[in-house]
């Protein structure tokens, strides 16, 4: 129960060009990151450019638990970027593109760690272009039948489609979006809900859960539905029980990497058999961690780590 898995992420490996700094990102890099440091053995499974930033980010990553020998190098686009600002705490994206990871190839070396992955995280992003998003489903179709196949919506206008989240909700074991994306889901999913309740929160963690149950419903391989809900928390739901979570009260700095965190944490557990109560518990303590800092890799000490999750075990057990 405690060796290390294979966790990987695979897609957009990208520097967020904030208003004051520069910060190494991407949903599947800071998954693959945040699994490492919870004791994992994780890779991220992307390209980047043969240019000052990919050199960068892989010097950057170097001090990371985070194996980075798997990643591609493109010798004619440029590696990721993307602008960010800030609406109050909310941040807001300027994709550019083309990007290096827009042209992910299907190698011998990626099929040989993909078939001993434990677990995998994708998203939608990296499949905006058909050269990656053919590798991405033919490399997620690759996973063993144990492997838990996380699919983290993160919707970016406009890089997505109904197509599209159909055939990544076929290929996934767990669903993560947030409770901005779920009626955004259903609604390029035609999917209607039957007595939907209105006003308070209770009414929308109510409406969450009807929807999570329709979406499992359509596609039989998912096994989990998880919606965070920002402040108020999140919730995890199966074909045969669910969990609520109120979240945890922080100050936050800004929303950078905290979903990337919770999806890291929730993979994490459920590896090692926990129930949901302990997912919950587990995603919203790292998820809010992840808000109180500034980025999507923060500087984590081992004594922050280990009290994060003695507080996880504590309130669980």
């Amino acid at each position: 129960m405690n060796e290390p898995h294979l966790i990987l992420g695979i897609g957009e490996l990208l520097w967020d060009l904030l208003p004051d700094s520069l910060r190494l990102g991407g949903a599947p890099a800071n998954f693959a990151v945040m699994a490492g440091r919870l004791g994992n053995r994780a890779a991220i499974l992307s390209r980047i450019g043969r240019d000052d930033f990919g050199r960068q980010a892989v010097e950057r990553l170097g001090s990371m638990p985070i194996e980075t020998s798997f990643l591609q190098v493109d010798a004619a686009h440029e590696t990721g970027r993307v602008s960010v600002s800030f609406e109050g705490q909310e941040p807001h994206y300027t994709i550019h593109q083309p990007a290096a990871w827009d042209f992910l190839e299907f190698s011998d070396e990626w099929i040989r760690l993909i078939e001993r992955a434990d677990a995998i995280c994708f998203g939608t992003l990296a499949q905006r272009d058909p050269k990656s998003r053919q590798t991405i489903q033919a490399l997620v179709a690759q996973t063993s039948a144990a492997c838990i196949r996380v699919f983290d919506v993160n919707l970016r206008a406009p890089f997505y489609s109904a197509e599209l989240i159909m055939e990544s909700l076929d290929l996934a074991s767990v669903v993560k979006m947030n409770d901005a994306e779920v009626p955004i889901v259903l609604d390029l999913l035609e999917l209607d809900l039957k007595d939907a309740p209105t006003g308070g929160s209770q009414a929308g963690a109510d409406l969450m859960r009807q929807a999570a149950e329709r979406i499992l419903t359509v596609f039989p391989a998912l096994q989990m539905v998880a919606i965070t809900r920002g402040a108020l928390g999140s919730l995890l739901i199966t074909r045969h029980e669910w969990n609520e979570h109120c979240g945890f009260p922080v100050k936050v700095v800004d929303g950078i990497g905290a979903g990337d965190a919770f999806t890291a944490a929730l993979t994490h557990y459920t590896l090692r058999g926990a129930g949901l109560a302990t997912l919950n518990e587990a995603g919203n303590r790292w998820g809010g961690w992840m808000a109180s800092q500034s980025g999507a890799m923060p500087a984590l000490p081992d004594s922050v780590r280990d009290a994060i999750a003695a507080e996880i075990e504590k309130n669980t057990n």
